[in-house]
């Protein structure tokens, strides 16, 4: 939809800047814009550039929960947001967070949902009313007896939305609705919020750095921030034909960089957007295939003795009957670096917590190199191997990031000096050295989960186990971390196993990728083998690359030909 020059805004940010109390800089400079009744905006930006503050002005965190100094003005339907309370923006704007468990406040679905009703005093037959058509309206007619907290990530994004939407509210803001979701449940979610606009009228904002999954949801207008500023504000096919998500740090859809590395004309293509609108012409197809047959490239050496052996591992939780692991073998070589892909609940941070002895298995057995590690402490265990967990939260015990990072180190008797060089080192290499001083609490969540990746890093053990990486991570950011996890993967031999729902990181940096589904191993395979077939990326609840699709368009290549090459490619200029 495009916005009618005759309407309305129904949110006008006037030359706003914003400071918090507690920096000595604005985070926003003179940010001046409109959005219209009926827009899907995203809002794009790598992580610290300030799009998330803009959220919170929207939703009245700013300035009644996160204090700080406002210049210039924004207005809500016509209204200054300077006086409004969180409950008078509550009315107008519905935000779904990024951590949707914070958002619940039910012990049901169906309580969740009629929490805000029960509030406002509707009567009780209205209440079961309105509860019942947005569970239908949401596919959650089903799981209203279910307790929130029991939920896939998917069905918590739909109940989050269904407690808000309940309450009638003309805009909807979106926090990184895809930080936490598989990437068929993230390309779900994203058609969800393209239909519910459009069914209900509603004007909806989206805050992500995730561009390429974003496209599924035919987004009206682009807004970049960069560094507090505003970027851009376009069309997304303006902003896929312009070379600034490469100045901001942002990545392009896959397909898009595979056209610019055959030195493609973009300006020929009419419009750029999600890859299965797009109808390239024969000459382009022709272009990219000649690109690839004059690709050379080397397979990565492997090291022939194996690091991790997992032999006939089985495990169940003792509140469940039905096992979360079964009968799962595999081997692990040294120096490897290995993606573990599938659906949520399918296993895959249970086996994580079992290799690292935060579990112990009921049958099979677990090997570092020749050592069976069923005798071993859970410290004896992190000497070897480290595992970085998904939620930063749950890792961090210091008040500064200094002090985090180095905790490792002090507990096994490095000296100062030592401490603070292995420290900063680490911190550089994580883009963290300018805030080494800062409180944890004054970071984002993406600078949290920098700071959890250090502290493990520091400590240098044999294989390192990462769930969920670059979640919360901007393209920049991740680009450095993974450069920086490969240098610890090629040139010291550190295994790397990386759990991760990014098929862009698998694809990029895996040689490997074991693939679960309900507790089993399904495959175990090189990632351009995975994106080549479409029943087996279903089944682990993954999705087609816009590489793979590019792949099938070819006319005298295979896709996995394709992809093999992309990636050989990707990687040269990551080494060269």
């Amino acid at each position: 939809m495009e916005a009618r020059p005759t309407a309305l805004p129904v949110i006008e940010f006037d030359n706003f800047s914003f400071k918090y109390d507690a920096q000595a800089k604005p985070t926003l400079y003179n940010l001046s814009f409109a959005i219209y009744p009926g827009e899907k905006v995203l809002i794009l930006g790598p992580s610290g550039s300030g799009k998330s503050t803009l959220g919170q002005c929207l939703n009245g965190q700013i300035p009644n929960t996160f204090p700080g100094t406002m210049e210039g003005d924004i207005r809500i339907q016509g209204h200054s947001i300077k006086n409004a309370s969180i409950f008078d923006l509550s009315l107008e704007v519905g935000s779904v967070l990024q951590d949707t468990d914070h958002q619940f406040v039910g012990l049901t679905v169906a309580e969740d949902l009629a929490f805000s009703l029960e509030n406002d005093q509707v009567t009780q037959g209205e209440m079961k009313a309105r509860v019942t058509n947005w569970a239908k309206d949401l596919g959650l007619e089903k799981l209203l007896n279910l307790a929130p907290h029991d939920l896939s990530g998917g069905q918590k994004q739909r109940v989050s939305l269904a407690g808000v939407l309940i309450n009638q509210v003309p805009i909807l803001l979106f926090d990184e609705p895809l930080a936490n979701l598989d990437p068929k449940t993230g390309r779900e979610t994203m058609e969800l919020i393209n239909q519910i606009s459009h069914k209900h009228g509603l004007t909806s904002l989206i805050i992500e750095h995730r561009l390429e999954e974003c496209l599924v949801a035919d987004i009206d207008r682009v807004l970049v921030i960069d560094q507090g500023r505003l970027a851009f504000n376009g069309s997304m096919n303006d902003l896929l034909h312009s070379d600034l998500l490469d100045q901001v740090g942002l990545r392009k859809p896959l397909y898009l960089k595979a056209l610019e590395y055959a030195q493609v004309n973009l300006p020929t293509i009419p419009y750029l957007g999600d890859y299965q609108a797009i109808k390239l012409p024969d000459q382009i197809l022709e272009s990219v295939e000649d690109w690839v047959m004059a690709l050379e490239h080397n397979q990565l050496k492997q090291d022939a003795v194996d690091i991790l052996t997992i032999n006939q591992l089985s495990f169940a939780y003792k509140d469940r009957t039905e096992k979360q692991l079964e009968d799962i073998s595999f081997k692990i070589k040294k120096g490897q670096m290995v993606g573990i892909v599938g659906t949520n609940g399918a296993g895959k941070s249970t086996l994580a917590k079992l290799i690292c002895g935060f579990l112990r298995p009921q049958s099979g057995q677990i090997m570092l190199g020749n050592q069976d590690l069923k005798a071993w402490s859970i410290k004896e265990i992190a000497d070897s191997i480290g595992f970085v967990l998904q939620n930063p939260n749950q890792m961090i015990s210091n008040h500064f990031i200094k002090d985090e990072v180095g905790l490792g180190l002090v507990y096994r008797g490095w000296s100062p000096d030592k401490i603070e060089t292995r420290v900063n080192q680490v911190l550089d290499i994580c883009g963290l050295f300018p805030f080494r001083n800062w409180p944890i609490s004054a970071l984002s969540y993406g600078q949290k989960r920098r700071v959890t990746i250090a502290s493990i890093l520091a400590l240098n053990p044999q294989v390192i186990i990462l769930d969920e990486p670059t979640a919360g991570q901007d393209y920049r950011t991740q680009t450095k971390m993974m450069a920086f996890l490969q240098e610890l993967n090629q040139d010291h031999g550190i295994t790397i196993i990386m759990i991760s729902h990014d098929m862009h990181l698998i694809q990029e940096y895996a040689q490997r990728c074991l693939v679960f589904d309900q507790g089993h191993l399904v495959a175990d395979l090189v990632p351009s083998d995975l994106f080549n077939r479409p029943a087996l990326l279903d089944q682990a609840h993954l999705v087609p690359t816009s590489l793979y699709l590019l792949g099938q368009d070819l006319p005298h290549l295979s896709a996995q030909k394709f992809i093999d090459s992309f990636i050989a490619y990707e990687r040269g200029l990551d080494h060269g």
